[in-house]
């Protein structure tokens, strides 16, 4: 048996008609740039994320930087990211010319929220959360914190649509929530696309204007913005699956549930979510001390799986220029040279994840 890490097929053949009718619908409707199905997506994952608004993008990368742009962080400011995030993160705020000062993550994977306020200096602007892996960060204390030092609050939701802590929606806690959409995603579209929500109706029209050449109206540009609006054909596409979410997650969590119980190798360690948080498992992510060897073993049964995240940002070739060596953050650089993520995606049979699960459980 043959197993790959993900299978983004299976999610299309779940609701195929339903996706094919809806593309030649807005084929055949003339109209392929902020449209209706733009708009009715917006209203309808605003609904579903619980925030007043959402705006479609181009790709979560854009909402990264956008999102730091809108809330006029740049040159000299500070931005607190988790050490163990996705270069994306980071991206979104070194491409507004604004320094990261990264924090180590807790057991969760997720910031450590005591680790937080002694990075904290008269430059830091604002926090970046991600929410990773699926799980929700520990959002009581991160958002504590900001208001008792007047920080911006941004959320890197890109995976954990549908994620709550104490109940409450990621990307509804923060001034900005910053969605991805790519197809791996728990809501995945057929191709790149992107998100910001927010409860800001002046970061609501901001960020319309932004993404829009920097214009309300047609011909007319009130600032200079960036060509980044999420296309009619996969925001129609998104539609379909979003209407299917609550039965696509917990599917998922069914298949974290098999696995979180049928495990059992002193090898392993599973993940833990923190008190409070809830997880849509867009990765079901284990540690192993011997990880390269559990690859090799698992390649030999044909078992596929990713790392994420094999090298940490900071110390990636292309954030050498903010100083950092091998050693600076050892819980970061620990979780890099041991997380691996094992086979997970909707419409994964029963036989697969018991084969997965055997497999594992016989690794010496």
């Amino acid at each position: 048996m043959k197993i790959m890490p993900n299978r983004m097929d299976r999610g299309f053949y779940q609701y195929q008609k339903e996706f094919e009718d809806k593309a030649l619908e807005v084929l055949r409707s003339g109209w392929y740039v902020l449209g209706k199905e733009v708009s009715s997506f917006e209203e309808e994952f605003a609904a579903y994320a619980g925030t007043k608004h959402c705006v479609g993008l181009a790709s979560g990368l854009d909402a990264l930087w956008i999102a730091f742009r809108l809330l006029h962080i740049g040159k000299g400011d500070e931005v607190l990211v988790q050490g163990n995030t996705y270069i994306a993160s980071v991206m979104g705020v070194t491409m507004n010319g604004a320094t990261p000062i990264f924090i180590e993550p807790d057991e969760h994977y997720g910031m450590d929220p005591e680790k937080i306020e002694k990075a904290i200096t008269d430059k830091t602007k604002a926090i970046l959360v991600t929410h990773l892996y699926g799980m929700a960060s520990r959002m009581d204390e991160i958002v504590a914190i900001c208001k008792k030092h007047n920080l911006k609050l941004v959320e890197d939701c890109a995976q954990s649509h549908g994620a709550c802590f104490n109940g409450k929606m990621t990307g509804s806690f923060g001034d900005i929530g910053c969605f991805s959409f790519y197809p791996s995603k728990n809501l995945g579209a057929f191709g790149d696309a992107g998100a910001i929500t927010t409860n800001d109706p002046e970061i609501d029209r901001a960020c319309r204007t932004f993404r829009n050449y920097g214009s309300q109206k047609r011909y007319y540009n009130e600032v200079v913005g960036a060509n980044s609006r999420l296309d009619e054909l996969q925001a129609a596409l998104l539609r379909v699956r979003l209407a299917h979410m609550d039965e696509l997650t917990e599917e998922k969590c069914k298949i974290a549930d098999k696995y979180t119980k049928g495990l059992n190798n002193s090898k392993i360690k599973l993940p833990k979510l923190a008190e409070g948080a809830s997880c849509v498992w867009h990765q079901y992510v284990i540690t192993c001390d011997e990880r390269d060897r559990l690859i090799d073993y698992l390649n030999e049964k044909e078992i596929g799986t990713i790392i994420h995240y094999p090298v940490p940002p900071h110390l990636q070739e292309c954030y050498k220029y903010l100083g950092h060596t091998e050693g600076d953050f050892p819980i970061t650089e620990r979780l890099a040279k041991t997380v691996l993520s094992i086979p997970m995606y909707n419409g994964m049979t029963e036989e697969e994840q018991n084969y997965v699960i055997d497999a594992i459980n016989a690794f010496k």
